[in-house]
């Protein structure tokens, strides 16, 4: 049991189920999001359901689990294999055949990755669930934390989030083509058809991963631009 937490393929495994976790929470989080983009009651409902109830605190509590053991095990892997490596990675070309641009700023993407997380959190977890945790029922911009619907319409009338969203999704766009595909060559589909099939599965899920919530962003943004038009 102990390999698994000290043995470079332990420490890949737990970083490949974690992802795994982190992709099906973004796939659950995309689909919530969408409702948003057609009905503001729908998407408010589901952040009532979703507040501050117990299940929705442990799944909160879940997912901030999955992100700290996928963050800390990135650090350990990316630390490990530059000190396996040492001054060879200075002699190698910038473009190595076969390995994709993705593949090696792994870590630069995931520090982008949790920045927008962190934004995110700024933006929607602090003047929604957090709200609710402390009890209060509005909060700093006087809206309720339930209404997540004018809560997404006013991140998105700022064109600075606009961008800062757009280059976040692009930074996870380009971390879970590399990052899926690699997560099924840890537990060893490796093989040349099962390599090129994970990875065109793995373009397909980040670009409709990418697509969708840029949609969301958009078309809130847009929404701000022309309200009665729109």
């Amino acid at each position: 049991m102990s390999n698994l937490f000290t043995s470079s393929i332990g420490r890949k495994l737990i970083m490949s189920v974690s992802g795994a976790f982190l992709v099906l929470f973004l796939l659950f989080h995309m689909s919530m999001n969408l409702a948003a983009v057609f009905s503001a009651d729908a998407y408010n409902a589901i952040c009532e359901f979703l507040g501050a109830n117990w299940y929705a605190l442990i799944g909160t509590l879940v997912l901030a689990a999955g992100v700290a053991v996928h963050f800390i095990y990135a650090i350990i892997l990316t630390l490990r294999n530059r000190k396996a490596r040492g001054v060879i990675r200075y002699a190698e070309t910038a473009h190595e055949q076969g390995v994709s641009w993705a593949s090696k700023n792994m870590f630069v993407l995931g520090l982008i990755v949790v920045l927008g997380l962190l934004l995110h959190l700024f933006n929607f977890w602090s003047k929604m669930q957090l709200v609710e945790i402390l009890g209060q029922h509005e909060n700093s911009l006087g809206l309720s934390p339930t209404d997540g619907a004018a809560l997404i319409q006013y991140t998105f009338s700022q064109w600075y989030y606009v961008v800062l969203y757009l280059i976040w999704l692009a930074a996870l766009w380009f971390h879970l083509t590399h990052g899926f595909w690699s997560m099924f060559q840890t537990v060893g589909w490796n093989n040349q058809i099962w390599l090129s099939r994970t990875k065109c599965l793995a373009n397909i899920v980040a670009t409709v991963v990418f697509l969708c919530f840029a949609l969301v962003v958009l078309v809130f943004f847009f929404r701000s631009l022309c309200p009665y038009a729109c």
